[in-house]
Formats: C-alpha cells, structure tokens, sequence
C-alpha cells in the first residue's frame, strides 16, 4: 500500500468500454493522473474513407499538466496506436516492456510526433514511482510476446489492471501468468480490478496456444501448391509456430505485407522469434522456388478490403498469384462487427479453385483471451472490493458482471460504465461521479479529427445516391443568365439513358433562377438554395433518390 495518502480516486474508460479496441484507461488519484494503454480500433462499416479510429484527449489535454505517465499492457494496436498521437499533446513518460516498447517507437517513427519521446522499458519485475505514485506489474500471457497487468498502489488499496490475458499452461513463448503474484495482491486487499471481457460469453477455458501446432501440421499435410497463411501482424507466437511447421515441410515462408514484415524485423532482432535454419527468404526471392517449397505468410486474417490476403483473392497483388491446387489458411476468428468481412472474404478466394481452410473445427487457430472459467480464477484470485469490467462491447461487459456476482462480488460493487463514466472512490468507497466528455477521433491520412459527423455524412450521402452538380453563368446585375445551367451527374443517373430527366431539371433550375432574379435576390446563398431545394424536391418526385446538389453560380 502507498504511503501517499490519496483522498480521491477517479477511474474512468476514454476507449475501450462498449467497443473491442481502443482501450484507454485513466486513474486519477488527486493531483495525478495515470493513463494505461492507448489504443486504436478499426472504423465501423459507415465511417467512409476512415484510416483508424482513436479515443478523444480533450479531457486529459485540457489537464496535461495532471499526467504523469502513459502505462502500456502489451502491443496490440487497440492498446497502442494512439500513443503517437496523444504525445503530440503531452510530452510524458512511455512505460512498457521491450518488444511493446519497439513497436511503439516503430509507430512513432511513421506518425512523427514531433518531438524525442521518453519511453522507459520495464518488465514483470519492476517496481517504480510515477509521479507520486508507485505502480509495479505481473506477466501474463496472450498472443503476443511481453504482456503486462498493471498493479497502482494507492493508500486505499492496489488497483489492478489485468490487461488480456489468458491462463495457458503450456504456452509457446514459455511466459505463464503469473498466479503467485495475483494470489499476493490479493491477500493485500484489492480496492478495484479492471479485467479483459472480451470472452465473457465464452463458457469453460481457453485452448493453449501450442495446440495449433498440430492444426497447421494437419493444415500442411499433402499441400500440392504454395501455402499462404493469414495471422495477425502482431502474433508473434502464432508466426512462430507458421515457421516450426514449415521447416517440418522443408519449406521456405515469405512474409508479405508492409506491416507484418516490419513487426517480424523487429521480433528476429530483439530474439522474440527463432529462425536458426533461416527459414525466412527475402519475398522478391520466392520465384526461385516451386509453388510446393514455399508457404506465404501474411495480413488479411480480419477480411479488410485493402489487405494483401485481398489482394490475392482478386489476383490484383503484384507478387503472389493463387492457383487452384494452393491453400490457404486463416488462422483467426473474426473480430466482431467482421464477420461479414471474413464470409466475403473466404467466398472469393474460394472462386479462386484454392482449398480455404478456417474456422474453429479446423484447430488453426485459438483465443488469446480468458474464457469464463479463467475469468472467475482472476476474480478469485483478486478478491477486489470493487470491480469494473472492461475491454469489451456491452454485452461483454454485462456477461463479466455475471461471473463475477457468481464468485461473490456484491452487486453494488460492480461497475457497468460507459466510456466517460466516472468511479470515485473515498475511503475504500466507491461511487459514480459526473461523466466526462468521451468519443471518437477519425484519422483519415494525415488529418486527425478533421473527419467529423457532417464529413461522414456527406460521404454516406455520396456512396448512397450519388451526386449532381449545377453550373450556371449570371451577368454583374443579375439580369439574366448568360449560360447554363449545366447539370453534370455522378453516382445518380446515367446521362444518356435519362437525357428527359436532365432537360427538366436544367429547365426548373432555369425558371427557379429567373423567379429569384424577378425578385431582386442578390445574394448567392439565398439563391443556391433556393435552386437546392426546389431541385431536391423534383428528383425525389421523379426518382426516390436524394443525391448530394451542389450549386456552383459564376459572375461575369
């Protein structure tokens, strides 16, 4: 227990509750603040044109002077991808293990921030003060390397961070959870526990990642052709297990994809992944190899249009071509909201005459998180007076506040909240406090949050009914029309077969101009939409259609 007597403590989510990805974390003990993690999440299906989506800072901003640190579980990008972007706002201390720490300043590196981050490598091990405040950590494993839970010491007892974790007892990186250190905390008195949800719904225990290795040794057996295989970027044990059984085929593995190689570059040298027989070849060296002598490792296990994995399942990929006697192997589950994604996906490459091999029957893959059995040990493990649940959609949540009424947290102990929501705690006793502002910031290129709700509009509107363009040239006094109108259509009607449609509205726009003109209006605003909304009206009569008016008026 902290001997800094701490009065008030605030906990709040500014991403990552009602949502899979995004975490972001914050613990305010009086004058302080801690955040824990910065993560990104994919955009939902109507946000147009979107890159990432990361949490909103303006609450901590307006407070940078309150922050001491920002705590990093492990690398997942919804746990660190909006690190390069907070430290555009806050220049303070990075704390996380090696291999998160390197993929971090890899990001930083892309994003520029601007300015020398401090990043300050610790591991399960570590015992320091951030701030007043003295923080130490345990191992856990997950599908990757290095992942931390976070324990904050505080004069009203230790919050604990699980971070995802599993309780795998043989996994492939040799790195357990550590369950001693979790029984210890909780023998102190745990204040609150803030816990992975995200297999809350899952009953029993989750299968060891080394079980997969015999699904990708079956998955192998007899491939005529190449084999390509689709993973997560990130999972570094799941690469590794890609590598043993290609060596056990004598086939080489080429990685393909800008962000997979980046991470495998920086595994193989920080000695995270085992490549003594030099397994890995440089891509571009994979025409000197026969289809059956080589296994193609790649992105696109989530079914994102722009992958590599979809690249060659529309035969657009400049490197690899599918033929009909390769196969391919996801070894993922759909995140969820990508379901449809990955279905359309798997049709496709089916198309292709390849053998597509995915799903749980198929042991190519296994969850990096808790099941419910394994939640219930966590919480029996803590024993926490308070508990949050988090990382996860709603329904994650709502199922985890289950499991842990059923091992005897009190009810009123348990806090469901909403990104914003705030749980203060005086005296050991917890309570909701006034919500913060919390939502999305949309990163689209080089533009962080230019990309509000009027932009997605106006581009839900363009995909959905298209758009028309008026031109029309009017003289100084507004005394007539000198040329035009002039309508130009795009994603609405197809000019040539709808030549009496456009005649109409050329010719509404003609008199709705002349009307204004009669009327003495001078102002082009008025004019505009005068001419927007009359022509709104006649398409939607005519057509059923909305498309986007944009009126263009010239002065000569």
């Amino acid at each position: 227990m902290s001997n800094q007597q701490t009065e008030k403590i605030r906990i709040f989510s500014l991403g990552g509750l009602g949502e899979v990805g995004k975490n972001m974390y914050v613990i305010e003990l009086d004058d302080e603040m801690l955040i824990i993690d910065a993560g990104c999440m994919h955009p939902a299906d109507d946000m147009l044109g979107v890159d990432i989506v990361i949490p909103d800072i303006s609450y901590i901003t307006e407070n940078k002077e309150k922050v001491k640190g920002i705590i990093l579980s492990h690398g997942h990008e919804d746990n660190i991808a909006a690190v390069p972007y907070v430290l555009r706002d806050l220049k303070v201390p990075v704390y996380g293990s090696k291999f998160t720490l390197a993929l971090v300043k890899d990001q930083c590196n892309e994003v520029k921030v601007g300015h020398k981050p401090n990043f300050i490598e610790i591991n399960s091990d570590s015992k320091l003060k951030i701030g007043k405040t003295p923080v130490s950590f345990f191992g856990t494993t997950h599908s990757i390397p290095d992942s931390l839970g976070v324990i904050v010491h505080t004069s009203q007892g230790p919050i604990v961070y699980t971070g995802d974790f599993k309780f795998d007892q043989n996994p492939v990186g040799g790195l357990r959870t550590e369950m001693g250190k979790l029984s210890e905390i909780g023998d102190k008195g745990v204040l609150c526990l803030l816990s992975d949800s995200h297999n809350a719904e899952v009953p029993g225990n989750s299968q060891s990642e080394s079980m997969v290795a015999e699904g990708l040794k079956d998955a192998f057996h007899e491939a005529k052709g190449s084999i390509i295989v689709a993973v997560f970027s990130s999972h570094i044990h799941r690469i590794q297990q890609v590598i043993n059984a290609a060596n056990k085929k004598e086939r080489k593995v080429a990685v393909v994809g800008k962000e997979i190689e980046r991470t495998v570059t920086i595994a193989k040298e920080l000695g995270y992944l085992n490549d003594e027989q030099e397994t890995i070849i440089p891509k571009k060296d994979l025409k000197k190899y026969q289809r059956d002598q080589f296994v193609v490792l790649t992105t696109g296990s989530q079914g994102e249009p722009m992958s590599c994995l979809a690249k060659m399942a529309k035969g657009s990929h400049s490197l690899v071509k599918i033929e009909k006697d390769d196969r391919i192997v996801i070894s993922a589950m759909p995140d969820p909201g990508n379901e449809k994604l990955v279905t359309q996906m798997v049709d496709l490459l089916s198309r292709t005459g390849a053998e597509v091999i995915y799903g749980k029957n198929k042991k190519v893959h296994v969850s990096g998180h808790a099941y419910q059995e394994e939640l219930k040990l966590m919480l029996n493990l803590i024993r926490p007076q308070h508990f949050i649940p988090v990382s996860g959609e709603f329904r994650m949540q709502y199922a985890h506040r289950h499991l842990a009424r059923s091992v005897g947290v009190d009810d009123s102990q348990i806090f469901l909240l909403e990104k914003g929501e705030v749980v203060e705690f005086t005296k050991r006793k917890g309570k909701r406090a006034n919500k913060i502002p919390a939502g999305h910031v949309l990163i689209d290129g080089l533009g962080v949050g230019d990309v509000g709700n009027i932009v997605l509009r106006d581009r839900r509107l363009l995909s959905k009914d298209g758009i028309l363009v008026v031109v029309v040239t009017l003289n100084k006094s507004h005394s007539q029309i000198l040329s035009g109108p002039d309508i130009i259509s795009r994603g609405f009607v197809y000019v040539r077969e709808s030549e009496e449609l456009i005649k109409n509205a050329e010719k509404l726009v003609t008199e709705t101009l002349k009307k204004s003109i009669e009327q003495n209006q001078t102002e082009w605003a008025q004019m505009k939409g005068q001419v927007r909304d009359q022509l709104s009206r006649f398409l939607y009569e005519k057509t059923k259609r909305r498309p986007m008016i944009m009126p263009i008026i010239m002065e000569t």
